[in-house]
């Protein structure tokens, strides 16, 4: 399974390196992922519950980062396994510098096999390119939530005409919440459209779409209520 693309991040380069540096940032956007601590120099372990169709389970794995070039590129090893198989992956990352904004190159393939990999190749490419979608967007979010707080004016308390000497305090950003099983399974079923069908024809199918899966959501509810 191969995989490459771009991404511009509204902010400059080196506000994204940090923010990819970061596994409490890592965590909190990359749909499915429980949990990534490091265990050494550049090497982290994580904890992902994935579902690519009707497949689900939970990954143990290793990530690996290696000829790392502050802040332009890096490369990366992962090795995870679980219940339902096991993946193997090596990806390159650059970072592009355009003014207040950053494009980012990546590449990457994987070896996936056991249970997962029944599920067709046409599958685990969708399922690949919707959590790097929707982790890079929740990056993005991530690191606009920083600017926002860094940038507002700090609060002013009692009525003392002396100015004292501000004090450093951490910066709050906002919580970012990972997509949802939904919104994940919306990513990949668009993925798959945009792949499967023509460019003209997808505004409509995608209106049939939404209204079939409206039409569900009711009809699971009502069955709920019941």
């Amino acid at each position: 399974m191969d995989l490459a693309g771009t991404y511009t991040f509204d902010a400059p380069r080196d506000e994204v390196w940090q923010a990819l540096m970061d596994p409490t940032v890592l965590v909190s956007i990359m749909p499915g992922c429980e949990s990534l601590e490091e265990v050494g120099e550049n090497e982290y372990q994580t904890t992902l519950k994935i579902k690519v169709g009707s497949v689900q389970g939970k990954f143990k794995g290793n990530i690996e980062l290696l000829e790392i070039n502050e802040p332009d590129s890096y490369r990366m090893k992962v090795d995870g396994q679980g219940p339902s198989g096991f993946m193997k992956g090596d990806g390159q990352v650059k970072l592009e510098s355009q003014g207040d904004s950053t494009l980012m190159h990546y590449t990457g393939t994987a070896q996936v096999g056991g249970r997962i990999a029944s599920v067709g190749q046409r599958l685990l490419d969708s399922s690949a390119k919707a959590i790097t979608k929707q982790s890079l967007d929740g990056l993005n979010q991530q690191i606009t939530a920083r600017q926002q707080a860094a940038a507002a004016p700090p609060a002013q308390n009692g009525h003392s005409h002396t100015t004292p000497t501000p004090t450093p305090t951490p910066v709050a950003t906002k919580a970012i919440e990972p997509p949802s099983e939904m919104e994940f399974a919306l990513g990949v079923a668009k993925n798959m459209l945009d792949d499967a069908i023509p460019a003209e024809r997808r505004p409509l199918l995608l209106a049939v779409v939404s209204l079939v899966l409206v039409a569900f959501i009711a009809y699971t509810l009502g069955r709920r209520s019941r």
